[in-house]
């Protein structure tokens, strides 16, 4: 009884406050349509220190795509398992499927306790996923650790991506969404520098897999003095502490203006729950539905294979795995660098399409160099910079685009579950990529393989054009509005 009574007095506190609060909005809405309202945009010095806490999940993400990359052929040697592709297919993979399993509940908790507060739980597994790895004695033990590892990164990237948006300016909210994917190569670089020794000093595989626990645990205790998403806070009825957020993040001159925004795009159905079906057949099922192709041709363009076995690949070409391991590490900080310089003044999709575009060059010019049409030397060349080619092209548009544009076009409804079902469609392609790109590799040979891949680059340039909207400059609530389904 106490808790129905309890359960109907937070119900009309809620109603009462927002009622109150869109009141209060409505009275100040004249003021701010008369001009009186601060018209310079918000500092980027007060969201950027949050948005920086954030972006360790991103490098955490990168770190752990590469961290098997040069030491696995050590791991498989100590752990029993050497020369079986299908295990070292494993040891990537399992990592990729407890992301699946993360990312199917990352928006649930996103929602359910903040986004905050979803980022310390993401650490968790990957603390002692990590520690696990580092002393496996087992292939089953390094299974079983990549696996908790995985249930992180399935939570933190969507998390990540929500919350970048959500604290952000809308001038430099591409800017702030390209720190994530420099944030990410940053971590891949990390993890590739770090296995450099691992040749040369016996078990320190172990260590990559321990360095991982420091930025996991700082992740968890900075998110302690980090804002809270005011878009959260508002769908929840805690209005007063948005607005303490949104002075924290915008600073107080354009608190009022903030609110009004979301009061726009606020139509009263926040406290409806939202089912799966709703995001594949309801009135929102289109944007879901381009926001997972994106993340599936993403994939299957092939670039987490360059990733995770770049390594192995070079090698079988000639090159030193450690030179070429540092030439796509910076392959991928210059093109990450490009899209944060351009992303708030070319705009996403000018990006996204020029860059699909020019990895479906890059991998024409990977199956001219596995024909035989050229010499021996310079089908050496045209491999290894088609492959940096491919690397930078997707760090330019492809790799920062698809994270940053979905929490933009989804309404704020559905936006943390919205990402969750894209995020779990990315994952499960990202799997089957990395759990068979050796074996394809070895099957259908290099020449084969990559037509395949630069099929899917193409196809990506004509969904691009044909289905994604320009969001740039624009707030969430704008983009809200004019994507709303006609009734």
């Amino acid at each position: 009884m106490w808790g129905h009574l309890r359960a109907s007095s937070s119900m009309n506190k809620r109603v009462t406050s927002r009622d109150s609060m869109n009141a209060d909005v409505q009275a100040n809405s004249d003021l701010l349509e008369n001009g009186e309202q601060e018209m310079t945009n918000p500092s980027w010095r007060y969201s950027c220190p949050h948005v920086l806490v954030a972006t360790i999940v991103a490098f955490l993400f990168g770190y752990h795509l590469g961290v098997v990359n040069e030491p696995l052929e050590s791991i498989s040697i100590d752990l029993g398992f050497s020369g079986d592709t299908l295990a070292e297919g494993l040891v990537v993979s399992t990592c990729l499927a407890g992301a699946f399993a993360g990312s199917l509940i990352s928006g649930w908790i996103a929602d359910g306790v903040g986004r905050r507060r979803a980022f310390q739980l993401c650490s968790l597994p990957m603390i002692m996923g990590a520690s696990l790895c580092a002393t496996a004695k087992t292939l089953a033990g390094m299974l079983a650790g990549r696996f908790l590892v995985g249930l992180g990164l399935g939570v933190g990237p969507p998390v990540a991506s929500l919350y970048v948006t959500e604290v952000s300016p809308a001038h430099v909210r591409g800017t702030y969404g390209s720190s994530i994917q420099i944030a990410t190569c940053l971590g891949l670089m990390a993890a590739l520098l770090i296995g450099i020794p691992v040749k040369n000093i016996v078990g320190w595989w172990r260590v990559c897999f321990w360095v991982s626990t420091i930025p996991a645990a700082i992740l968890a205790l900075a998110m302690m003095f980090c804002a809270e998403s005011p878009h959260w806070l508002y769908k929840q009825g805690r209005f007063a502490e948005a607005e303490v957020e949104f002075e924290r993040l915008l600073g107080s001159a354009h608190v009022k203006s903030a609110m009004l925004e979301l009061s726009k795009s606020d139509r009263g159905d926040e406290t409806e729950s939202v089912k799966i079906s709703e995001l594949l057949y309801g009135r929102h099922s289109r944007v879901v539905f381009i926001g997972s192709t994106l993340f599936a041709l993403q994939q299957l363009s092939g670039i987490n294979a360059v990733f995770y076995f770049s390594s192995t690949v070079f090698r079988r070409a000639g090159v030193s795995s450690n030179l070429a391991n540092v030439f796509v590490g910076i392959a991928n900080l210059t093109g990450s660098i490009v899209a944060l310089v351009l992303m708030d003044n070319l705009g996403r999709k000018v990006l996204l399409h020029w860059s699909f575009f020019g990895m479906a060059l890059a991998m024409a010019v990977q199956v001219f160099a596995s024909s035989g049409v050229a010499s021996n030397y310079g089908a050496f060349y045209f491999s290894v910079g088609g492959m940096l080619l491919f690397v930078l092209t997707f760090a330019v548009g492809a790799g920062p685009v698809p994270g940053l544009l979905l929490p933009e076009i989804f309404p704020s409804r559905i936006r943390a579950k919205a990402m969750a079902f894209c995020m779990s469609v990315h994952w499960v392609v990202n799997f089957f990529v990395g759990l068979m790109f050796l074996r394809l590799l070895e099957q259908l040979g290099p020449h084969l393989l990559y037509s395949i891949f630069g099929t899917f680059c193409v196809m990506a340039v004509v969904f691009v054009k044909r289905n994604v909207m320009e969001t740039k400059g624009k707030s969430l609530q704008e983009i809200e509005i004019a994507l709303l389904p006609q009734e």
